[in-house]
């Protein structure tokens, strides 16, 4: 009786530790397979409204994405600096925490003065000649120039050409005198105004609207696009068409991220990222005239139109920018843009 209980026994604590090792190995193997079907993440943070260009581009990257690799990469688009500004994203990047941003330009001479080129004021006459660059071998190259700071470029992104907001029609660049403009982190930006004779104040995007509000700045600078979602016009009467300069992003990866994709779906990221571009590209254009055209027909914000005599006038004020960074940006680079603004 004794002999058959142990016997009894052992079955029960046997057949307790097969079960728990079958528990334990299901819940390894169910795991590891639920942790291998658990579709890759990207986190994508920006600071510009949903319904700018850059805003709509995203969007764009995020439905094409889960279209076509679903179950496999998930993408969450953080707009308006709602998880972090365009600085912190570039810190974030390089440790791991985000995995792609889509970055204003000009916030990367801290990495490198190669992309101070895309702030020179009137280097580039309109989006074509700024498409043209981009696409050629310099303009690829600047892509692959901060795989050392964890910045993998993978395309450019437009928003459109920038103009003058203030409180009182711009029209020479002596109008421009004292008035305290708010910039991007950019020392061309900054050299650029202090050119005009104003006096820059470097600010986060998000900070722009009260700081045009409450008078901490009397004008700045930027797409119509930005004007329009950002309601600017509504605290700056006066916007002067200038053209000057280009407001582009560039989207990135960490280039340890990159590698460590499968490569049928690093791929197809790759080609994804490149259709969304084309497209985003095309509709940054219709973006950025209709917020032209709601400016206008708010009445809140009068356009100043210039004459080519006042444009050329601003250019003339402007030229010595080049020659203060065409050292640190590279002459070979600035001549090879300018060979494209035709």
């Amino acid at each position: 009786m004794y002999i058959s209980n142990h016997f009894t026994l052992v079955r029960k604590i046997s057949n307790g530790i097969l079960i728990c090792l079958a528990a334990i190995l299901l819940g390894c193997g169910g795991g590891g397979g639920q942790e291998a079907a658990k579709p890759i993440l990207i986190k994508f943070p920006h600071v510009t409204a949903p319904a700018t260009p850059k805003g709509e581009a995203a969007e764009r990257f995020k439905q094409v994405v889960e279209e076509r690799l679903a179950g496999r990469v998930a993408v969450e688009v953080y707009p308006s600096a709602q998880l972090m500004s365009d600085d912190d994203s570039l810190d974030a990047l390089a440790f791991g925490e985000v995995q792609m941003i889509a970055i204003s330009l000009s916030k990367l001479d801290r990495l490198t003065h190669k992309f101070q080129i895309f702030d020179l004021p009137f280097l580039f006459p309109d989006l074509p000649a700024v498409e043209r660059f981009q696409a050629s071998d310099y303009g690829q190259g600047l892509l692959r120039s901060m795989v050392d700071s964890k910045l993998l470029g993978l395309s450019f992104w437009h928003n459109g050409m920038k103009q003058f907001s203030g409180p009182a029609p711009m029209r020479t660049p002596e109008s421009a005198k004292g008035l305290k403009f708010r910039i991007m982190e950019s020392d061309v930006l900054q050299a650029q105004i202090l050119q005009i004779g104003g006096n820059p104040q470097k600010m986060a995007f998000a900070e722009v609207y009260q700081a045009l509000q409450t008078g901490a700045v009397d004008a700045q600078e930027n797409t119509w696009s930005n004007i329009y979602s950002s309601k600017f016009y509504e605290v700056q009467p006066y916007i002067t068409e200038t053209n000057h300069g280009y407001l582009g992003y560039l989207v990135a990866v960490n280039p340890d991220f990159w590698a460590s994709l499968p490569d049928d779906i690093r791929s197809e990221l790759a080609l994804i990222v490149q259709e969304v571009t084309i497209w985003a590209n095309e509709q940054s254009t219709i973006i950025d005239l209709a917020g032209k055209e709601k400016i206008i027909e708010s009445g809140q914000s009068e356009v100043i139109e210039l004459t080519a005599d006042e444009r050329a006038a601003w250019q003339r004020a402007m030229r010595p920018v080049w020659d203060t960074f065409s050292e640190s940006i590279g002459a070979d680079l600035i001549a090879a843009a300018q060979a494209y603004d035709k």
